[in-house]
């Protein structure tokens, strides 16, 4: 479709959420705004209540659906406000910040309800968002843009494989720990053992245990990835964003 042509048949196929704008009434229950979403989707009454009665179920809404929505607290009103979004079954829904200002809780409800709509329902979701926790739990493809142009557009999986290089191991040991090899950038004394920031272009971790293994007991060792948010600033440095 044309959007400027055929533009009521494409907004019944779309469903859009903003973090930091509701379509929410404030002053009236949010399934009262529902009911009137039903009027202006012109939804079919059956199918109206089956979906409505769905979405409250999955989104846990019973105790609050008629409070007043001033009376909400944000992670309520964010789990009304999706569920109004797809009363009338869109194909496509846009999430503008979605868990912006939220709590860790009502993240994770958010979060796990959007992998379950894609799943079970097939419905496309189109998320922004500056929480790289809501990226990496939920995307398979990611875009970034940069000063209006497509810096990447593929998977997470490819754009870590590119861009990180360190891997931070963390070994718990008795013993003393002196080993200088190409690869390893840092090295700190701590309580329990060792940490070490290590560039995994010139060193494998296989190889850097092996070397250790050689010269102290290791009691225990965390192996931690370095954070999407470091990956990302590696890349619009590339492109000197």
């Amino acid at each position: 479709m044309t959007p400027w042509k055929d533009r009521v048949k494409y907004v019944k196929k779309i469903g859009v959420v903003f973090g930091q704008r509701s379509q929410l009434w404030w002053d009236i229950p949010a399934e009262d705004t529902f009911d009137l979403l039903k009027d202006i989707y012109e939804i079919p009454e059956e199918e109206y209540q089956t979906t409505k009665e769905d979405l409250i179920n999955r989104l846990n809404l019973q105790d609050i659906i008629n409070i007043p929505v001033r009376q909400l607290s944000l992670g309520q009103r964010m789990r009304c406000e999706i569920a109004a979004s797809l009363l009338h079954n869109p194909k496509i829904l846009f999430l503008d910040e979605p868990t912006i200002g939220l709590d860790a809780v009502s993240k994770q409800v958010v979060r796990d309800f959007i992998k379950k709509l894609n799943k079970e329902k097939k419905t496309t979701v189109i998320l922004t968002s500056h929480d790289m926790a809501d990226i990496t739990s939920l995307a398979k493809r990611i875009i970034l843009i940069g000063k209006g142009h497509v810096l990447y557009d593929g998977s997470l999986k490819k754009l870590q494989n590119k861009y990180e290089t360190e891997k931070y191991v963390s070994i718990k040991t008795n013993d003393k720990l002196i080993i200088r090899k190409k690869g390893i950038k840092s090295k700190t004394k701590t309580k329990y053992g060792y940490d070490l920031v290590i560039d995994t272009k010139e060193i494998t971790i296989s190889e850097l245990l092996n070397e250790i293994s050689k010269r102290i007991t290791i009691e225990d060792i965390e192996i931690d990835h370095e954070d999407i948010d470091s990956i990302i600033v590696k890349l619009y440095k590339d492109y000197k964003i």
